[in-house]
């Protein structure tokens, strides 16, 4: 994108309804002003946008999935193009910004298709459209795949609330930094393999606004904003527990008799193993057992120290991804075992044994002791002679990103982690968290209602992609999920009542 010349902070994360009556009324000085919100006297009830640009690229995990181990490739057309970072640019933006209602409605040319002769999907994403009201907005694009076309597919819902509003040397208003979540119907679309609120990449967005007033106003605003941010800062987890722990003394480290380690690695990726596409299944191994959030890790072992509130601790067992199968053999094949926890106040880390093979080449590789997450928010909280840390933020490494051959990024989100350890042999652990153990068998009841079986596809069902975070040979949004054996292809289409064209 063209240079940016920034606002000063006071002026940042204003509604883009408000940068846009404000360049128009007074000037881009004036950009992010409330009291510039409203239409000047004699301006029109709506004002012309064009010259518009959004660089968006739906998810950087599918962009390195589809030209991985999809050996796919991506084509922008019809006055799309693709930027240096591997996002898209849309162009030619046209709309309108409406001074009663401060909405804005954005259409921009050009479409993206991602194809894959491996993998056998092909879709297609075109007719980008932006919409916004306040702070919150909507994007939706036309899918088309599996011969058939949905139209105005709601992807994701816009929160414009901590993006960064300036203008570039041309004039235009922009608005960097958009937030992308996947909207309840994008999570219906892609048949529960993402849940609502997954986070996709963050959109950039240009746009010129038509002429100001003839008559531009004469008095700067002298009123400052009185309507305080609706959304408090959150609250950073850095407060420590007050009261230290008692279970050994001053300097002594503990040691730990007995433990259990919790955590489910990725709940979108049990999901994905375990469901329709991958068809596969989880082992727990050595001891591990399956709970309503993930496994459970036994036997722990290591030290307590009281002072630095430092945990080392080693559990038994395992757990084993098996999906794809092809030939007798899986594409999937990932293993984590010897997990360890080592803590130092309110960090961690959280390391293991890891198998994992590349699902293009089919070679595997193994890691002792790999740094998998590090770990944030860690209270260890003491109750007798039992330590307990629950539901600390886990975040994927630059060591654990490779065992998934690259579709996790360093520094996505993983399952919280909780730990529980006794400093003495009498001590009880915290049961199991109460609910269904996760699924450890392929499990029929995700499938899309109509899905293909063996042989078949049926285009009328809802339409399939792998989420944001997801690293599965899917489509993003797409009509057609083809399982990777080529056995049986399921093809799902968003919205089957506004379907035109073939649909097999």
């Amino acid at each position: 994108m063209s240079a940016v010349t920034r606002m000063p902070r006071r002026h940042r994360s204003r509604v883009l309804a408000l940068a846009i009556a404000a360049a128009t009324a007074g000037g881009a000085a004036a950009l992010g002003l409330p009291a510039l919100a409203a239409a000047a006297d004699g301006a029109p009830p709506t004002l012309p946008l064009s010259g518009g640009t959004l660089d968006w690229g739906l998810k950087q995990s599918f962009r390195s999935y589809v030209t991985g181990p999809a050996a796919g490739t991506i084509t922008t057309a019809d006055g799309a193009g693709t930027n240096a970072d591997g996002t898209y640019r849309f162009s030619g933006g046209t709309g309108t910004y409406d001074t009663g209602t401060h909405a804005v409605t954005v259409a921009f040319d050009g479409s993206v298709e991602f194809a894959s002769t491996l993998h056998g999907f092909d879709i297609k994403l075109a007719d980008i459209k932006l919409t916004t009201t306040g702070t919150t907005g909507t994007l939706t694009a036309d899918v088309t795949a599996a011969g058939a076309t949905s139209d105005d597919v709601d992807f994701a819902s816009l929160d414009l609330s901590a993006a960064t509003a300036g203008h570039d040397a041309t004039g235009a208003i922009t608005y960097d930094g958009i937030a992308a979540a996947l909207t309840a119907d994008g999570a219906q679309a892609f048949n529960g393999m993402y849940q609502a609120g997954t986070a996709l990449d963050p959109a950039d967005l240009a746009v010129t606004a038509g002429a100001a007033p003839t008559t531009p106003p004469t008095t700067p605003p002298t009123t400052p904003p009185t309507t305080a941010p609706t959304t408090a800062p959150g609250t950073d987890p850095s407060t420590e527990p007050t009261t230290p722990p008692t279970s050994a003394a001053p300097g002594t480290p503990a040691t730990v008799v007995d433990g259990n380690l919790d955590w489910g690695v990725k709940e979108s990726f049990r999901s994905y193993v375990t469901g329709p596409i991958a068809d596969g299944k989880v082992e727990s191994t050595g001891g591990a057992t399956a709970t309503a959030s993930g496994y459970r890790f036994p036997k722990g072992t290591g030290t307590w120290d009281a002072d630095g509130k430092t945990l080392n601790a080693s559990f038994s067992g395992g757990v084993h991804f098996l999906g794809h199968l092809t030939g007798g053999t899986y594409a999937l094949d990932l293993s984590f075992s010897d997990l360890k926890v080592s803590t130092n106040g309110a960090t961690g880390t959280l390391t293991a044994d890891v198998t994992s093979k590349d699902m293009t080449t089919g070679k595997s590789s193994s890691y002792d002791d790999l740094d998998v997450a590090t770990l944030s928010g860690v209270a260890p909280a003491v109750n007798g002679q039992v330590v307990t840390i629950t539901s600390a933020a886990a975040a994927l490494s630059a060591d654990g990103a490779k065992v998934f051959s690259g579709f996790y990024q360093a520094g996505d989100a993983l399952d919280p982690v909780t730990v529980a350890v006794s400093l003495d042999e009498g001590a009880a652990l915290p049961t199991a968290p109460a609910g269904s153990p996760a699924p450890t068998v392929s499990d029929a009841s995700v499938e899309a209602p109509g899905a293909a079986t063996a042989g078949g596809t049926d285009a009328g069902a809802t339409l399939a992609s792998t989420g944001s975070d997801t690293p599965v040979p899917l489509l993003l949004g797409a009509a057609g999920a083809l399982v990777v054996t080529g056995a049986a292809a399921t093809v799902l289409v968003a919205r089957p009542k506004r379907l035109r064209g073939s649909a097999g």
